[in-house]
């Protein structure tokens, strides 16, 4: 028996600490798998080794395997050595490009959802996706054993809609128009959405500036059924939960296969109950997707998952060479989504595109006539309905439903950036938005992030605002400031393309 220390480190797997004279009388090697048992179950779990953190009789427990065996610091266990999982020979089977079945993808998506893989081994199965590929046979069973692994939900009323974008494009905050567009019509859209993970903010993270996001299914379903309509964070709900463990190990690696995208979109849409979804493909120089025609394999590929799967898919393949509207990051966005719904001044490619996503989605669900669900969208959106249904939605959540866009608090240190010369703006440079608006902060400093003032084409004089940075801290405001300075995301050009040397200071 071996004596508990729990240690406060999120590891992701379910990971165990052993003295290394311990280890060595039991003959477990670092990143051996061992079975730990307590009075509350058992786990299988990955063995790391040290020499110095731990005495003779203690086992340390990371806080993934501590909270799901309720361990306490003191509490006696008992481990044995255990055989690696299954699903590592099947991996190397797609290391190898054969093609998996059913059964063994099901096998590696279990072992992926009970924690039985390490870090190594699970980026091993990413990386493996990446390089080899999957067939739609294989992204099939995917979708399929991730609905399976994970809660559902059923609703009571059909049909249901929802809108998944791609992403790539910074700004990208149509949901909040598009959602309660739709819900004022009559049709529920349940719609779970994603925190950032390399962008400046998801849609769930600029929901949470209005309201709690971190809904549970039955919630979610009840809000849904009673206001048509829902801006939840999908990783509070335990919809298709492998693919969250699958996106922690690509982050790091800068992977994200399409399989697994395609696998992800699809498991968390069928968990959730969708009957119909628009699927946004952000495309141009600077989007994940770049051309046309790489966005019609894709939205192809959509579709005949979708057929698989039994949801009728459609795609839009949308405009993603530059933000979407001027505002980038949390705060920032709610504000601006929230002056375009009360009718105040609003960039027109945002209230555009969320009204071209609502009509097709109103068209979908029999609502509107085939090429008349722009004009119902816009009408909505004109007549104050949308407003409304989304002050419905914020007080379901549990946030202030008579929030206005003047009550939203962005943050407080700013830096203007303003045209060296005269000229014409020659793009705005999506990759160089994000990291200016990371660096100064966001997206977990709700406040921070960038207004643009300028977008490509914009004829500008000497002096004229570029955009505007935000932060909530001077510090994060200064690196941002000389972030933007080396990056140049808003270039200004003329007849003249460069020069050499160039000794123009931004």
């Amino acid at each position: 028996m071996f004596k508990a220390r729990v240690i406060d480190i999120e590891q992701g797997a379910y990971e165990i600490l052993l003295n290394v004279d311990d280890a060595g009388e039991l003959g477990v090697h670092p990143l051996d798998h061992v079975r730990v048992y307590c009075e509350k179950g058992s786990l299988t779990a990955v063995a790391n080794i040290t020499s110095t953190l731990l005495s003779r009789g203690e086992i340390g427990v990371f806080t993934e395997a501590a909270r799901s065996l309720a361990l306490k610091d003191g509490d006696l266990v008992n481990l044995v050595p255990s055989e690696r999982p299954q699903s590592i020979t099947h991996i190397r089977k797609k290391m190898n490009g054969q093609k998996l079945s059913g059964e063994e993808i099901r096998v590696i998506i279990r072992d992926i959802v009970e924690n039985n893989l390490s870090d190594i081994e699970l980026s091993a199965y990413v990386s493996a996706v990446e390089m080899r590929g999957m067939d739609m046979d294989e992204v099939t069973e995917m979708v399929k054993a991730m609905v399976e692994t994970g809660e559902t939900i059923v609703f009571d009323k059909s049909p249901i809609v929802d809108v998944h974008s791609i992403g790539g494009v910074p700004g990208n905050k149509y949901a909040l128009l598009t959602v309660p567009i739709v819900a004022a019509n009559g049709v529920t859209i349940p719609k779970t959405s994603s925190r950032a993970i390399t962008s400046p903010s998801g849609i769930a993270d600029t929901m949470e500036v209005l309201a709690p996001v971190s809904l549970t299914a039955q919630k979610i379903k009840f809000i849904a059924e009673s206001t048509g309509g829902t801006l939840a964070w999908g990783g509070s709900v335990n919809l298709a939960p492998a693919d969250d463990k699958i996106i922690r190990a690509e982050y790091p690696l800068s992977l994200d296969p399409r399989p697994q995208v395609l696998a992800s979109v699809m498991s968390k849409k069928k968990a959730a109950g969708v009957e119909l979804l628009l699927i946004d493909i952000p495309t141009g120089k600077g989007a994940k997707v770049e051309t046309e025609d790489e966005a019609r394999s894709l939205a192809q590929d959509f579709i005949e998952l979708g057929r698989r799967v039994g949801i009728r898919v459609e795609c839009a393949i949308t405009y993603g060479s530059q933000p979407l509207g001027r505002a980038v990051g949390p705060a920032l966005e709610a504000r601006e989504a929230l002056m375009a719904l009360e009718g105040k001044y609003a960039p027109r490619s945002l209230v555009e595109k969320s009204c071209v996503l609502a009509g097709i989605l109103l068209e979908m669900a029999g609502v509107a006539e085939r090429g008349r669900g722009r004009e119902l969208a816009e009408e909505t959106l004109r007549s104050g309905k949308a407003l409304s249904k989304l002050r419905e939605i914020i007080a379901a959540q549990g946030g202030n439903p008579d929030v206005t866009s003047d009550d939203i608090k962005v943050g407080k240190y700013t830096q203007d950036f303003t045209a060296w010369e005269d000229g014409y703006v020659q793009m705005v440079n999506n990759a160089a938005v994000i990291q200016i608006c990371r660096t100064a902060g966001a997206p977990r400093d709700k406040g921070a992030g960038m207004v643009i003032w300028q977008k490509m084409g914009s004829q500008v004089k000497k002096g004229d605002r570029l955009f505007t940075i935000y932060a909530d801290s001077t510090v994060k405001l200064e690196r941002a400031k000389t972030l933007a300075q080396k990056l140049t995301p808003i270039p200004i050009g003329g007849m003249l393309l460069k020069r050499v040397p160039d000794y123009r200071v931004a």
